[in-house]
């Protein structure tokens, strides 16, 4: 079986599975865009917490947090981990929007993909992921975004390397599938799932695992 139509099944297999997975949950592109930095290195039901703390204290808009204090901001999003680090991340890419699009989050997202993706890379902090993830979830850019639960699934299945880079893993979902931000999406956060709940970076749960047998 080649690689794309594996690439498809395990898709499938997983939304039949699991359904659609209704992500990334937040009320406005500006708090997804929140939430796809403070994600980093911690497990979402921290970001929960620091973004209820910063709609709290009415800071959970461009205006306010660009007005607001680093340490503000870092006492908000505490329950996130990093959170000094975090803060001047989030300061350093508002600080681009401001430079690069008067302030305006809807001008990012709405400029080509290639630009918008570079002005992100740029900015102190955002890696590939991070950037891919804003543009795909808050602007609906076909990109996939690739993290630590695609390579390790993905890699279990001898799809790809063990040493396979963010570049090459991106490639091979962007080269197989149509470029629909839906189905990126949709993808993106199965995969998160199933990495979550049954391939696990120790104890696998492969005889219970939905992709079973899936190369077969």
């Amino acid at each position: 079986m080649s690689n794309s139509i594996i690439i498809n099944t395990i898709y499938q297999r997983l939304y039949s599975y699991y359904g659609p997975q209704n992500w990334w949950p937040g009320e406005t592109p500006f708090e997804i865009l929140v939430g796809a930095v403070l994600t980093q290195n911690t497990n979402w039901s921290n970001v929960v917490k620091a973004i209820n703390n910063l709609k709290a204290r009415q800071m959970l808009s461009f205006d306010a947090l660009q007005a607001a204090a680093v340490e503000e901001i870092a006492e908000c999003i505490r329950p996130s981990g990093y959170y000094n680090l975090k803060a001047q991340r989030l300061g350093n890419l508002l600080q681009m929007i401001a430079r690069e699009y008067g302030g305006e989050l809807d001008g990012l997202l709405s400029d080509q993909t290639s630009r918008a993706r570079d002005n992100l890379l740029s900015v102190k902090g955002i890696g590939p992921e991070t950037a891919d993830a804003i543009l795909l979830y808050c602007g609906n850019h076909p990109l996939f975004v690739v993290d630590a639960y695609t390579h390790r699934v993905f890699s279990r299945h001898s799809l790809v390397p063990e040493e396979c880079d963010y570049n090459e893993l991106q490639e091979l979902f962007m080269d197989t599938l149509h470029p629909d931000p839906q189905l990126y999406n949709e993808y993106h956060a199965l995969i998160v799932r199933v990495g979550k709940e049954y391939c696990k970076k120790s104890n696998p749960l492969c005889e219970q695992c939905p992709l079973m047998g899936v190369e077969e």
